[in-house]
Formats: C-alpha cells, structure tokens, sequence
C-alpha cells in the first residue's frame, strides 16, 4: 500500500464536564471528514491527544473510527509509546480491530541513541504484521531521528512511511534521500510547509487543521496534483489566518472548539486536562476565523 494524500489526524471529541469520550460525535466528524474528500484517517495522533487516553480507551475510540470509516478510506491509528513492549501490544490490538496501518512516534522524554531507536522500530516491525509509519516530531519529544537511521529502517518490509514534523526543509530532504529507491513515503507534518514539501517530492501530509479547514488543506494537494501552481499557492497562504489563531491557546484546545464551531453537528467538546478551557475572548477570535473560511472563495 502506497500512504499519501491528506491524512487528517483526527481529534478525540470528550464531553463537555466528564471530558468522556463522546462517540456520537467521533462518528459525525468521521462522516463529515469522508464527505469532505480527505484521504485517510489518524486516530490518536498529537491533535488527537493520545497522551491522556488510557490504553481501554485508544482500543475503544481506534475501534468506532474503523468501524465508522468502513473501508472508505484507509485508518492508520497512533500506537507509539517509551516502550517497545507496549507499543508492540497495542499495534497488535489495532490489527485485531482492522487498522489499515499504525504510526509510531519516536520515544519521548529520554533520548535513545540511534542504536536505540534502530532497535525499537526493529523490534516492532518483526512483531507487528502491519505497514508502520515512523512519526518525527522533535518540539514533542526532544529528539530528530536521524536520515542515517531512516536509511536503515526502510529495508524493514513493512515500515512504509515517515510523517515528519521538524518543519526543516534539511531534515525533510534527508529522509526523501534516505527513502529514494524503495516504497516508502515521507509525509509532511507541519502544516505550513505542505506545498514546498510536495515539490521537494513528499507523497502528501499528515495536517491537523484539516479537521476543520479540509477544504483549503485539500485544495494545497488536489491543485498540486493536477498541476496547478497558483492555485496551490494562495491554497497554502490561505491557512494562515487558522494557524495564527491555533497559537492563541495550548494544542488543541483551539482546534476542538474551532470543529465545533464548524458546524454540521460534530461538538468536539474541551480538550482534557490539564488544558484549560478556552475563555470568551479566545472563543470569539475561533468564531471569527471559522466565519473566515466559511466565506472564503479561492
């Protein structure tokens, strides 16, 4: 299977109060997303705050996802954790509920050498009968993994992309050196950089303001694809507006109230402790931006 195209990483809606996971509106967003072109599915991912999520839950949210997309388009769920152990067990359990590949973020809070890290997505990969994509995020986890190490990891079967998240062109260009060659993709994760990655040779993104801007992230992908530069151009200065606001409240307390307010019936409640609700000046500049796109004609 070849991974590109926009992949949305999908928030987890809670229930404003319990901050319970709230199914229904999993479902509706699910639908909304579908409806709205996007080419794949990432539950519990960054936006998707996995980090608060008990293992029962990610099982439980992971499983309404699959089973609402329903083959439409393809579900690669998060998985990654400190622990190759753990990480091994959970991708196994997403296999049993029918993922359609896991991505596995790189080790947080200690750093492993490269040996380490080599070590990790080895193990996993010889442990886990599914396609994996390597997620590198370094603001999150204090690390890069090196191209050095990519170049390795991508004569493993069954490790078949890289999201990364650095935002450095350098970094990016390495792994699509390191990639060349083999059926690996490297995805973008910073969604700003989305249309240079495309031209650098990145096969798509995995962009978290798709889930509400879909249309303006698509619109970067679909107009690069069928050739269209301009289009593609005023598609990527178009999210700007929605990423300034994104910066006004910690991730992704802005993004949730931002899809709520999106409408078609998706209330994607708070984010989970511990960050704060949002307040009514933060909630009035969400409101405005999201009348922004509404309005917005490229």
């Amino acid at each position: 299977m070849k991974i590109e195209g926009i992949i949305t990483p999908i928030v987890t809606p809670f229930k404003e109060g319990t901050q319970e996971i709230d199914y229904d509106a999993t479902r509706v967003l699910v639908n909304r997303l579908i409806d709205r072109g996007i080419h794949g599915l990432f539950p519990l991912g960054t936006n998707g705050e996995f980090h608060v999520l008990s293992d029962e839950e990610k099982i439980e949210f992971a499983k309404v996802v699959i089973e609402e997309t329903n083959h439409r388009v393809p579900v690669y769920v998060g998985t990654g954790s400190n622990s190759t152990k753990h990480t091994i067990e959970l991708s196994n359990k997403m296999k049993e509920l029918g993922a359609d590949a896991v991505s596995i973020v790189t080790p947080y809070f200690l750093i492993p050498s490269d040996e380490e890290i080599y070590n990790h997505y080895k193990m996993i990969a010889e442990n886990v009968d599914l396609p994996i994509i390597i997620y590198n995020i370094p603001k999150c986890t204090g690390m890069n993994l090196s191209a050095d190490v990519l170049k390795r990891l991508v004569t493993l079967p069954n490790i078949k992309a890289i999201k990364d998240s650095s935002g450095k062109f350098d970094n990016l260009q390495g792994y699509l050196d390191a990639v060349q060659g083999t059926d690996v993709t490297v995805l973008i994760g910073s969604d700003s950089t989305i249309l240079k990655g495309l031209t650098m040779g990145a096969s798509g993104a995995v962009a978290g303001t798709s889930n509400c801007i879909t249309k303006e992230i698509l619109g970067i992908y679909n107009s690069f694809k069928e050739g269209n530069m301009d289009k593609a151009v005023k598609y990527q200065e178009s999210i700007e507006p929605y990423r300034a606001v994104l910066k006004l409240a910690t991730t992704p307390a802005i993004m949730k109230m931002s899809v709520t307010l999106d409408g078609e019936g998706c209330n994607a409640g708070p984010a989970r402790y511990p960050v704060s609700p949002l307040n009514n000046d933060q909630i009035e500049k969400v409101k405005e931006v999201v009348e922004y796109y509404h309005n917005l004609v490229i």
